[in-house]
């Protein structure tokens, strides 16, 4: 019989209510102040007084602010507020996405269904904010997933690159946060699974389909690319169920 340790692991604690609350005095703060990503917040003195806490409750406010990236801490020059960051998700679902490995990987196929499903339903926008620069960039990004692949060197900076690169025309920063936090997040958790020596190569080569149907403005084709390129990772994912 399994023994668990019900023991507070040091650090972990939750976060007391008195903590939350001036932790959303704060961001009622920079609200309304109007405050913008990078702005400097006042002096631990003068934020004490304008939420009406401690110091040590503002403290304690503060790094419940900073894991969630809606501030930034620099040593040595202040407290800003944060810039637009999804790390928090990506912590989360990485985690979820590790622990439900152990048994059927449910996390990690709903991850890949996202990415799917933003990429399918995309499709037609991409094409038409698609100019000839980006479409020849992520020619040579497919190409150079290709040489690697030939010969059987790991290309992941490249696949992220690639992703990245195929939503930033749409100008929308925050579907290219969500692409890459979900990429990291498939990342960090696939190699958990059991893959195929050829996955590589036929990944490789799902990407050039994409080029080639974002090429041809083919919206139909883009879609169907997209579909066969999650293939080997569904495939992995549903071998992995069965054992």
């Amino acid at each position: 019989m399994t023994t668990i340790d019900a023991s507070p692991l040091r650090g972990a604690e939750r976060p007391s209510p008195r903590r939350q609350e001036v932790a959303t005095r704060i961001k009622e703060y920079i609200l309304r102040n109007r405050l913008k990503p990078g702005n400097l917040l006042p002096t631990e003195a003068e934020l004490c007084e304008a939420v009406g806490a401690s110091r040590s409750s503002v403290r304690e406010a503060v790094k419940i602010l900073s894991a969630l990236d809606i501030v930034e801490v620099r040593h040595g020059h202040g407290t800003f507020v944060g810039r637009m960051s999804l790390n928090a998700l990506v912590e989360s679902l990485t985690f979820r996405g590790l622990l439900s490995g152990e048994d059927d990987h449910r996390v990690l196929a709903q991850v890949v269904d996202i990415r799917q499903t933003l990429e399918q339903g995309l499709a037609a926008t991409v094409i038409d904010a698609l100019d000839e620069q980006h479409r020849s960039e992520l020619s040579a990004l497919a190409d150079e997933m290709h040489s690697r692949a030939a010969r059987g060197e790991d290309f992941l900076d490249v696949d992220r690159a690639f992703h990245l690169k195929l939503m930033e025309p749409l100008g929308n920063d925050l579907l290219v946060q969500l692409t890459e936090a979900f990429w990291q997040v498939q990342a960090i958790v696939a190699p958990t699974l059991q893959t195929e020596p050829e996955d590589r190569v036929i990944t490789a080569q799902r990407h050039q389909a994409i080029v080639a149907a974002l090429t041809a403005a083919d919206a139909a084709a883009l879609r169907s690319a997209v579909a066969e390129h999650y293939a080997p990772i569904r495939a992995s994912i549903a071998r992995a169920a069965q054992t």
